[in-house]
């Protein structure tokens, strides 16, 4: 292990869950799954890294506190022109997204792709990136300046899921196919409606519960059309060293080539958490929220 000196924590929908008691956590934690800093304190016999190192990481828990004790599988080395806000954005989300896009669904050139919350985090990295690998992308969202940022970020077309129901819009806009993929991170308020949207042979993968759990399913329902359906969890995704590092490597990759863009919408004091949490919570919210620990 080394002992980080956290700069920054990122905010994700995890922390809520973990904080609410939806996801049982033993009494007492530190939330935050992921941070950016510099190693303070070195393992003798770690000669992979050095202290001084400006590193990041991802799905370790206790990033809101003032040291972080990581093991080094878990660290990710930063390059220079990665700021530490930048940093403590793109591990948890930018990975996750990377996961949704390479790993389920097999996405081809002209492949329809749904974003719920496109203009969150995830959803925002995900239609960028879905967008580059050749995909028409269709977003929804809860607001219009939500709808301006998906569309700024390459969503084809975009839904106001208040004002409308989105797998009718989903018909009208794919002349009655539906979608190839639907990537979904809200869960109880838009997994039922996914099944109808969702063309022959579609694919649905369920990441998130921003809405709450979604409502069962009877699998024999699936034949109809044929579909798929998967979950995913970034820890099952980054549980060995290489994946992390080439899915992380991937991620910066595109922002060095500046095709992948992070969007940090609002930057908090520790001591703020609780309402950086309101926001999120309530989906007040967009692009990526971030705890400053220290300057």
């Amino acid at each position: 292990n080394q002992g980080i000196y956290p700069f920054i924590a990122g905010l994700n929908f995890v922390d809520v869950y973990m904080r609410s008691g939806r996801y049982s956590m033993p009494l007492p934690f530190i939330p935050g799954l992921e941070g950016a800093g510099v190693i303070e304190v070195l393992h003798e016999e770690d000669s992979e890294f050095s202290v001084g190192d400006r590193v990041a990481y991802a799905t370790h828990l206790g990033s809101y506190a003032e040291y972080a004790a990581v093991k080094t599988s878990k660290l990710i080395p930063l390059p220079e022109e990665i700021s530490f806000e930048q940093a403590a954005a793109f591990p948890l989300q930018g990975m996750t997204a990377h996961y949704l896009l390479h790993d389920h669904y097999p996405i081809r050139p002209g492949s329809s792709i749904l974003v719920h919350a496109a203009a969150g985090g995830v959803g925002l990295l995900l239609v960028q990136w879905a967008k580059h690998m050749g995909a028409h992308v269709l977003g929804t969202v809860s607001t219009e300046e939500k709808a301006r940022m998906a569309r700024e970020a390459g969503a084809d077309d975009i839904i106001l899921y208040t004002q409308t129901d989105f797998a009718e819009e989903v018909r009208k806009i794919t002349d009655g196919k539906g979608m190839d993929y639907i990537i979904d991170g809200v869960g109880k308020s838009t997994f039922t409606k996914d099944l109808e949207a969702a063309g022959t042979r579609g694919w649905i993968c369920i990441f998130g519960a921003a809405s709450g759990p979604a409502d069962p399913l009877v699998p024999n329902s699936l034949m109809a059309k044929s579909l798929v359906i998967s979950g995913g969890m970034l820890a099952n995704y980054t549980a060995s060293k290489d994946d992390l590092l080439r899915r992380a490597k991937d991620v910066l990759e595109g922002i060095r080539q500046k095709w992948l863009h992070l969007t940090i919408s609002h930057v908090f004091d520790l001591e703020k958490a609780a309402e950086a949490h309101n926001l999120l919570e309530n989906r007040r919210t967009t692009g990526k929220v971030v705890l400053k620990i220290s300057d």
